[in-house]
């Protein structure tokens, strides 16, 4: 019997060839082998994470009317834009994993304790590894909070398997959603691949998504390579300059494994370059150990990069949970970049 897609039927594109979704054309190959895994496993160094970190969990406003961004933890981040509260793919669960014993264990806890979100609006949720796609946290929120969960294709399958009755916008890159009156969402390329378990490699689509709410354009990256660099310049030319950027800086070593799935600290710096972004903020770090490289080690090195290129500090700056920045992204003859304004969070 020939494989069938579980999660997505729909006609082949310049990406999906009917079974499988795929990169775009002329960028590296993310799948990797058996012989690939075991290799890693037999040279990674014996890179110690603290068993956990301090976190003092903080309670968000309501509502906000301008642009501020709190980190929850990993790429789990509140926007609270134009009145309207979206997450970005929430993992509050303990582990990033199928079971719940084993797996990468968080050592830092939430930013903000689920009791203490304000009433969620949207989710924007960009592919279906464990990391990113949590069912337990999804089902508390759907329950809590009925949100508009926007993925790309084929995600939507997975999640009304566990929770049907969830309201759910499935897309293809370049889709467009309008999740309030002018607030849009537009699902975007990302380098990357998608599985939950054996036999399912790359069947559900994975991508960011460029949101756009009262003038200001926020691009959250969700997981992905550098690659040739071509899809972020793209972007650049669709959507016009960012002004805030929500870029992976960790999960990177070893590089030869990593690097045409996962940004290094020096690819999310030339990323916010490419987007011709007024700021950007580091995620994918520091809560989940996955890859190699120590815990500070995607700070530290986002700093030096950052000072080798003559950048402001404060213009990208690696998000730890419970912090809180705002942006102002108004002046008079339109959008500006975002400026950070201390927020004593």
């Amino acid at each position: 019997m020939p494989a069938r897609n579980r999660y997505y039927a729909g006609p082949p594109s310049a990406h999906f060839d009917g079974l499988r979704f795929l990169n775009p054309a002329g960028e590296p190959e993310t799948d990797r082998s058996l012989r690939d895994a075991l290799r890693w496993y037999r040279t990674a160094p014996k890179t110690q994470w603290p068993a956990s970190v301090p976190v003092s969990p903080i309670v968000p406003d309501a509502r906000v009317t301008g642009l501020r961004v709190t980190m929850i933890g990993h790429a789990t981040l509140l926007i609270q834009i134009a009145g309207l509260n979206i997450l970005t793919d929430p993992v509050w669960s303990e582990r990033a994993s199928p079971l719940a014993f084993a797996g990468p264990r968080r050592v830092t806890a939430p930013g903000v304790a689920m009791e203490d979100l304000p009433p969620i609006d949207a989710i924007l949720l960009s592919h279906n590894h464990y990391d990113h796609l949590d069912i337990a946290t999804l089902k508390r929120l759907t329950a809590q909070h009925d949100p508009l969960i926007v993925t790309p294709l084929g995600n939507d399958s997975i999640i009304h398997r566990h929770i049907p009755e969830a309201r759910i916008a499935a897309g293809d890159w370049f889709d467009r959603f309008d999740i309030a009156p002018g607030v849009e969402t537009h699902i975007v390329p990302a380098l990357h691949w998608s599985s939950r378990g054996p036999g399912d490699r790359r069947m559900a689509l994975w991508g960011g998504f460029m949101l756009r709410a009262k003038g200001a354009l926020v691009y959250f990256a969700g997981d992905t390579g550098y690659g040739t660099g071509a899809i972020f310049r793209d972007l650049r030319n669709r959507f016009g300059p960012t002004d805030l950027a929500l870029l992976p800086i960790g999960a990177y070593d070893p590089r030869w494994f990593m690097a045409a799935q996962h940004t290094d600290p020096e690819e999310a710096i030339q990323i916010m370059r490419d987007l011709d972004a007024g700021a950007a903020i580091g995620m994918h770090w520091g809560t989940f150990k996955l890859t190699d490289e120590p815990r500070e080690d995607p700070a530290l090195r986002l700093a030096a990069g950052l000072a080798a290129r003559g950048i402001a500090p404060d213009r990208f700056t690696a998000m730890r949970p419970a912090e809180v920045v705002e942006f102002d992204a108004t002046r008079a003859d339109g959008p500006a970049p975002p400026t950070a304004i201390p927020s004593g969070g």
